[in-house]
């Protein structure tokens, strides 16, 4: 009885001994992985948050006190920026600066012969990038600023090789939103113009809508909902006046009749 009990003693000793060894190594094992999973989660949670915030850091609103000194600060430097007008949001760069017109073209996707437009501040800008003798001012002045892109003959000052190379006349917008307004007007050179969006896309009425592309821009200047209606992104229209009293709808757009009958009251003709 006596020996009964002591063994007794000593098996539940070992028992409870064994419990404990085995429960401190499971404890071990899930703090480690605990641990482990600890580090690992935030490793993950480290770069994302930073590349979203890195990304949405570009976006500075058009109210912002310094946005025209940005915005023109990134073309002098040859970066690609995004920026509202008065159709739908465009993606610009110098449109003297080689490197920055093949940047725009790779961004968007864009073949290399598809022409892109310019944009510029004044009336006196289209006369000095495009040759429009036989526009006369209150054509012009009816015209811009306004939804429509002029192709006229373009001007030897505009020498870029890598704008447009092979084609002869250029594609000039005036827009009615300020804020592009006044950065062509600081920037004092043509901007290169075209839809912020993928090549073949539609174009796009907010900055949300391109966002894809914010990782390859200079930055994105956010002027808030452009429009509502599926009619707003059929973009500027574009017409041929290059020949003298001869008119050609490249692109149907906003605004294409009012256009139309403008240019028909100056005596210009659709041509054949």
């Amino acid at each position: 009885m006596f020996f009964s009990n002591i063994i007794s003693s000593v098996l539940t000793r070992v028992v409870v001994s064994s419990m404990k060894q085995t429960h401190k190594h499971r404890y071990s094992t899930r703090t480690r992985q605990n641990y482990s999973d600890a580090n690992r989660r935030p490793h993950s949670l480290r770069y994302a948050p930073k590349d979203v915030s890195e990304q949405e850091s570009k976006v500075i609103s058009t109210n912002r006190k310094d946005a025209k000194a940005i915005a023109v600060a990134k073309l002098k430097a040859g970066e690609v920026i995004a920026i509202p007008t008065d159709t739908v949001y465009g993606l610009t760069c110098s449109a003297n600066n080689p490197e920055a017109i093949h940047r725009l073209y790779n961004i968007k996707g864009r073949h290399e012969l598809k022409p892109v437009a310019i944009c510029v501040a004044s009336i006196e800008d289209v006369r000095q990038w495009g040759e429009t003798d036989h526009l006369n001012d209150e054509l012009l002045s009816e015209l811009f600023p306004g939804a429509v892109t002029l192709v006229v003959r373009r001007s030897s000052k505009l020498n870029n090789p890598a704008l447009n190379p092979g084609v002869a006349n250029i594609g000039i917008r005036i827009t009615e939103n300020k804020f592009i307004q006044h950065v062509c007007e600081a920037f004092q050179q043509p901007i290169a113009l075209t839809s912020a969006n993928k090549s073949s896309s539609k174009s796009t009425l907010n900055v949300e809508e391109f966002k894809e592309l914010w990782c390859e821009l200079g930055a994105v200047f956010d002027g808030g909902q452009l429009g509502l209606s599926e009619e707003q992104r059929a973009a500027s229209t574009v017409i041929d006046l290059s020949e003298p009293e001869r008119y050609k709808i490249i692109r149907w757009g906003v605004s294409v009749e009012k256009i139309i009958k403008t240019v028909e009251r100056h005596n210009f003709r659709e041509a054949e």
